[in-house]
């Protein structure tokens, strides 16, 4: 079979039509990534349990013979995942494999002598979750943080270089104060910093302790050793926080906090795909155009914001997906069940969704251009939002009542700068406060929305 037809008849499209966007992803979520880290997890327990010299039995290694065992999971290959995969199928237990084939692999390297330490009074969730951990942190940090901080650039970019490019507001949709559009993408960039920021300090957790919890099978076999203080140090080893209140089960709450904390940004994010979308459909931004694109297969005319409509629904696949792992994962039956077993095993799947969400997303921001002539001319066309200025001006001059007084003049009406000069010029007050009101215009009622635009340059966070 092709690799073009095996695209083409893929269950999922992150493994057809998207497979290119979100392929390095595999490094950390596919089966033999899993078999990867949990090779790796493996191996490290080995090499710390035989540098510790309480636990007796265990030899320790020579430098030489580290790197050998080391080797084992950093030039981990397709052929291995196969040879590990090949005694999945002979034993039916995914993790039991893993010990098997690295049986073979010490046997090879002449490591006879530490055969059985390997595996030494683990249950398989103790090497499962402590591989779970390692590779959401370092797909977190090596795929996902660094076209978040990508897009938080664009962001920045927008902001300073659109911050006094004045725009109408809406509020229900309707016209109202006027602000920049630099100013509305830089609340974009800050939420987005925050959620970022967030995001990359959620610190994933793991345990080391046995079938219920309790290193029953450790402290029977070697019971001088304090395997609380070993277990901690273990999974410290790996920078993970270590858990040692636990069932069988690494209780995910670490990971239920790291799926909300990508869960609130990608809502942030799609409101940003939605709010683009509207303002390209009101000609505020325009997109560049590709001469090979198709808009339409229909209206020749047709330049589509598809890469914020694909941002967006990716990203509300995403959410779901998370939404529902944080609602899953914690909780397992007593000590142990497997319902989430199967379910974690989807974990990369939202984290795809996501990647190829931020990717058409940053597309996206990166084709367009403010219109800024449409923008103006948005906002001189509706000088009613001035209504807001005087009246507020008015409070502070002690006129009476000029809420209801605008209200009446503007609430519902069409009207224009002469309509707002001539209520001006018969209002009872004095010269200096007329002509502070007549010096009102649309396009310069924006406030501090420079400033806001600017606030990096301007340390207001």
């Amino acid at each position: 079979m092709t690799e073009t037809l095996t695209s083409l008849i893929a269950l999922s499209p992150l493994d057809g039509r998207y497979r290119k966007d979100v392929a390095r992803l595999t490094a950390f979520f596919s089966e033999a990534a899993l078999f990867r880290y949990r090779v790796r997890v493996e191996i490290e327990y080995l090499i710390f349990l035989a540098r510790s010299p309480r636990v007796g039995f265990v030899p320790a290694f020579t430098v030489q013979q580290q790197g050998s065992l080391r080797a084992l999971y950093r030039q981990f290959s397709d052929d291995d995942a196969l040879a590990i995969a090949g005694w999945d199928r002979r034993v039916n237990h995914d993790v039991k494999a893993v010990e098997y084939w690295l049986r073979e692999q010490l046997s090879a390297l002449q490591l006879d002598a530490w055969l059985e330490a390997l595996h030494f009074g683990l249950t398989s969730e103790d090497v499962n979750n402590l591989a779970y951990g390692l590779l959401l942190r370092e797909a977190r940090d090596l795929e996902l943080l660094p076209i978040l901080g990508t897009m938080l650039a664009r962001l920045h970019e927008l902001s300073e270089t659109e911050a006094q490019s004045v725009m109408l507001g809406r509020t229900h949709g309707q016209p109202a104060t006027p602000t920049t559009m630099g100013k509305e993408m830089a609340v974009f960039a800050r939420r987005l910093q925050r959620a970022t920021d967030d995001l990359a300090h959620v610190a994933l957790t793991g345990k080391l302790n046995g079938a219920t919890g309790t290193f029953a099978a450790h402290v029977a076999a070697v019971p001088d050793v304090d395997w609380i203080t070993f277990s901690s140090a273990f999974v410290r080893s790996l920078d993970l926080v270590p858990v040692l209140l636990t069932t069988q089960v690494e209780p995910h709450d670490s990971l239920a906090l790291l799926c909300d904390s990508l869960k609130r940004l990608n809502t942030i994010l799609l409101d940003l795909c939605q709010d683009c979308w509207r303002y390209i459909s009101d000609g505020y931004l325009v997109q560049s155009l590709r001469e090979d694109e198709v808009g339409s297969s229909t209206m020749p005319h047709k330049v589509n914001p598809i890469d914020f409509e694909n941002g967006e629904g990716n990203l509300g696949l995403a959410i779901a997906l998370l939404e529902f792992f944080s609602r899953k994962l914690p909780v397992s039956r007593l000590q142990r069940d497997l319902s989430n077993s199967t379910v974690l095993r989807n974990v990369g799947m939202a984290f795809g969704y996501s990647l190829l969400a931020y990717q058409r997303t940053l597309r996206g921001l990166n084709k367009i251009a403010v219109n800024r002539q449409q923008l103006r001319a948005e906002v001189e066309a509706h000088p009613e939002v001035l209504a807001e200025a005087i009246q507020t001006i008015l409070r502070r001059t002690g006129y009476a009542e000029p809420y209801e007084v605008l209200k009446k003049l503007t609430r519902g009406q069409k009207i224009t700068m002469a309509d707002i000069h001539l209520f001006v010029e018969k209002l009872a007050v004095n010269e200096e406060i007329k002509a502070e009101l007549l010096a009102l215009t649309p396009g310069g009622y924006i406030g501090c929305a420079p400033d806001l635009a600017r606030w990096r340059e301007r340390s207001l966070f």
